[in-house]
């Protein structure tokens, strides 16, 4: 969907945007996140693991009975919905790469690799919790004999190897907002994910993508109370940073993304995710939308004037997008009437888009 990424062939390099004397902002932020951020981490000694989902490898008899149940219940899924699994684990999979992406932020990286601050302690904490998301989807899709592993191991070291061409400019208020919209938006996806397979009759796969998409909205929760407190202490550099990532439009972390063989994996990808209705246009206005009601931008007072106007574009957005997206789907049933590409994750077997 192109509304989700912009091209990223063009690479404009602005970097540290952020004024120096706006670091103290966010040390000064460090007890309030402690208190406010870090509460929606949760205890690892209580948290889920991907064992809690697969078949007990310990328990040698009911293992192999384990494995054949999970495949019987897997032939029952169409391959398109194997498509959907794999490009979002593959993106859960680059992590290494968003780690990266949030120790580039003037003012919140982990300066040492351990560091004891709040914000180096979330971003280490996140990371542990994002990483059994990718852990447990791409163990289960190895398990279900529907996915050519191979091609999907060499796209994930593609996409770790490619990076993410996110434009934060090392800008925490940029990084922020980004991350508050995209853990928005894989709530979205792995949520809607877990409604098309539950309908087919797949309960664990269901419960799997579910459980995925409730560490989304704890994380989302987190990230936007960060962003809601910024608001607070600096309004007008927070209005700038929204409408600065909604005009480079956002980016999904796996834009980049490549198989080895299809230059427009990610295109492709996103349509067959637009045409189920995992993650579509609407989902991005309606995100969108969100966002400025929960921060209550329409309401923000005393802007400056270039402020003001970042404001009345960003308010502006949702509609507009709204009519872009009427427009392009009657020129897509038009163009992609009936078309199909080949997946090399499913064995190169055609899905349509």
């Amino acid at each position: 969907m192109i509304l989700q990424f912009g091209d990223h062939h063009h690479r404009d390099v602005v970097t540290h945007s952020m004024a120096p004397e706006k670091v103290e902002i966010f040390k000064s932020l460090e007890t309030w996140a402690e208190h406010n951020v870090l509460i929606h981490l949760k205890p690892i000694d209580k948290s889920w693991q991907p064992t809690d989902f697969l078949p007990e490898s310990e328990a040698s008899e009911g293992f192999f009975e384990q494995i054949k149940e999970l495949r019987e219940r897997c032939k029952q899924l169409p391959a398109e919905y194997f498509v959907v699994l794999a490009g979002e684990m593959i993106t859960e999979e680059a992590l290494p790469t968003y780690q990266t992406m949030f120790n580039s932020l003037d003012g919140v990286r982990d300066e040492t690799g351990a560091s004891l601050t709040s914000w180096a302690t979330w971003i280490r904490a996140w990371t542990a919790e994002e990483n059994r998301h990718g852990d447990l989807l791409n163990k289960y899709l190895y398990l279900s004999g529907r996915v050519d592993m191979k091609q999907i191991e060499r796209s994930i070291q593609y996409l770790i190897r490619s990076g993410m061409d996110h434009k934060f400019e090392n800008n925490p208020y940029n990084g922020f907002v980004y991350a508050s919209f995209q853990e928005r938006a894989t709530f979205v996806s792995h949520g809607n994910t877990a409604r098309l397979v539950k309908e087919r009759g797949d309960m664990k796969l269901a419960q799997i993508c579910g459980t995925i998409a409730s560490d989304e909205k704890r994380h989302e929760t987190a990230y936007t109370k960060i962003v809601e407190k910024l608001f607070e202490i600096d309004p007008d550099d927070t209005i700038l940073a929204l409408a600065g990532m909604m005009k480079k439009r956002f980016r999904m972390p796996g834009h980049l993304m490549y198989d080895g063989q299809d230059d427009k994996t990610f295109d492709h990808f996103s349509a067959v995710t637009q045409r189920l209705g995992v993650y579509t246009g609407q989902d991005y206005a309606d995100i969108l939308e969100f966002l400025i009601t929960r921060w209550g931008v329409e309401k923000l007072v005393g802007l400056t004037s270039e402020g003001r106007k970042a404001q009345d574009f960003v308010c502006g957005l949702p509609s507009r997008i709204r009519r872009i997206l009427e427009n392009k789907a009657l020129v897509d049933m038009a163009e992609k009437a009936g078309s199909a590409v080949p997946f090399s994750w499913v064995f190169g077997q055609e899905i349509r888009i």
